[in-house]
């Protein structure tokens, strides 16, 4: 029998339990769900500021500017030079010994050489692999190669889906039909060609594709383990819980008090039954969900503090049983930046800038035009954009550092491009892994021709 005050007493305090447990499942959700927006909204912005840093050099009014490739439109002047992603389709007005991967498109993985005369259309997509040039545009979009293959899949996407729909509406059609049921086909068939409904009968039900269960991580399993040997352990507990109540209560009752059986007894047994399932319900960790969440979000902020983005929770605790990182070195643990530290000119080693005034007048002018000349017109060394800040280098790195000696000796590269444009080089020998170097052959004032040519030390000295 149970009092009747216990019962009012636990059906009036009985909701808060139950209240409990609703507001830590609500904030687990809000929390979980928050974390998520912050972190996919964060992810957004870098993609979009990744999309918008991949800039393009044209022509425009007669200055070179970088745009995002997305402005580029039908008559702009691009400048390529080898290792652009080619972002739309045109004409190639001008080249220096330009090779293009075409790969992409043709699965031919011979580079196929361009030039004004032969071969002088580019497509979208492909990769320039040697050389370098200016290419008038001639379409772009959803009307370049790239975009053309694009649509085509996306059309045949559309319409792979459309027949997968169309399919099953067929099936659902015919799924009342049974085998020994006659169904009535129209017979007009013309040159024997089979019936739609006919196929759609004899069309066999594709399996349904495989879905990939997410596997745990580290920390998701060891708590799904430790709450399996939680759950056993409190089980057993439990039982012997139970058992225990039992023997005590049939021992005091019958043997040492030598009552009868009656059937109030019944209720005691099963309050000793409902002991043992709340010893079996308080042993679940309710919280741990909650607590592994919020420690993760905290690990989460702590780490966006220190500008590391984490898009899945999991991987905190995944990193944090990382114990060697590997990295690659240019531009991640260095600024992607090249700078000229030593100089052996006219048989002078500088470990620093030398003045110009110290170099004979003829060495210096011949210096600074065949390190103007000699590296690619797109590789080039502009104001930064705050004060405070460095350079910007657009283009190859190396010959940046070069063009930037150009500029610590005081004098400017861009006025030597000018009096010698592209359209008068005689031949551009690129750089490739088997040249190894780059030469450049421009006519002098007075007749005759001068070469000029950067690479590794020991294939210039061979030289």
């Amino acid at each position: 029998v149970v009092p009747v005050g216990h019962g009012e007493s636990e059906g009036k305090h009985g909701w808060i339990e139950g209240l409990a447990i609703l507001i830590s499942v609500i904030v687990v959700v809000i929390v979980t769900a928050f974390n998520d927006y912050t972190k996919e909204r964060q992810f957004r912005g870098l993609q979009n500021r990744i999309e918008g840093e991949h800039k393009f050099s044209v022509i425009r009014a007669g200055e070179v500017r970088q745009i995002s490739v997305g402005d580029i439109v039908v008559g702009d002047i691009c400048q390529v030079k080898y290792g652009d992603l080619l972002p739309a389709d045109g004409i190639l007005i001008q080249s220096n010994d330009m090779k293009v991967d075409e790969s992409s498109l043709t699965g031919e993985s011979d580079h196929v050489k361009k030039g004004e005369s032969f071969d002088p259309m580019l497509l979208s997509g492909t990769h320039v692999m040697e050389g370098s040039g200016k290419m008038l545009v001639a379409a772009v979009g959803v009307n370049s190669q790239a975009g053309i293959i694009f649509t085509l899949l996306g059309a045949a996407v559309d319409q792979q889906e459309a027949e997968i729909k169309k399919r099953k509406k067929g099936e659902e059609e015919t799924a009342p039909v049974t085998g020994n049921s006659h169904v009535s086909v129209p017979a007009t068939i013309s040159d024997g060609a089979p019936n739609k409904h006919e196929e759609a009968l004899d069309h066999k039900p594709s399996p349904p594709p495989e879905t990939h269960k997410k596997e745990k991580s580290v920390l998701q399993a060891k708590l799904t383990k430790l709450a399996i040997q939680i759950g056993y352990a409190g089980s057993t507990i439990a039982m012997l819980t139970v058992v225990i109540l039992v023997i005590q209560f049939c021992v005091k009752t019958f043997v040492i008090d030598g009552k009868s059986w009656k059937s109030s007894y019944a209720g005691e047994l099963v309050r000793h039954l409902i002991i043992g399932v709340t010893v079996l319900v308080v042993a679940v960790p309710e919280g741990l969900p909650l607590a592994v969440t919020l420690s993760l979000a905290y690990s989460v902020k702590k780490m966006m503090k220190d500008n590391n983005l984490v898009r899945h929770l999991d991987a905190c605790e995944t990193m944090g049983n990382a114990t060697a990182i590997c990295s690659d070195k240019t531009g991640t643990l260095t600024t992607n930046r090249m700078t000229v530290v030593e100089s052996y000119i006219c048989e002078k080693l500088s470990k620093t800038i030398p003045k110009f005034s110290d170099i004979p007048s003829h060495v210096g002018n011949t210096l600074l035009q065949a390190i103007a000349v000699n590296c690619a017109y797109t590789s080039r060394v502009m104001p930064p954009e705050e004060v405070g800040e460095l350079p910007k280098q657009v283009g190859n790195k190396t010959e940046c550092a070069l063009l930037q000696f150009v500029q610590a000796l005081g004098k400017n590269y861009q006025t030597i491009r000018d009096d010698v444009p592209e359209e008068m080089f005689t031949r551009v020998y690129t750089f490739n892994s088997v040249r190894k170097s780059m030469s450049t052959v421009i006519p002098r004032q007075g007749g005759g021709f001068r070469l000029c040519s950067k690479g590794a030390s020991e294939i210039i000295l061979k030289k």
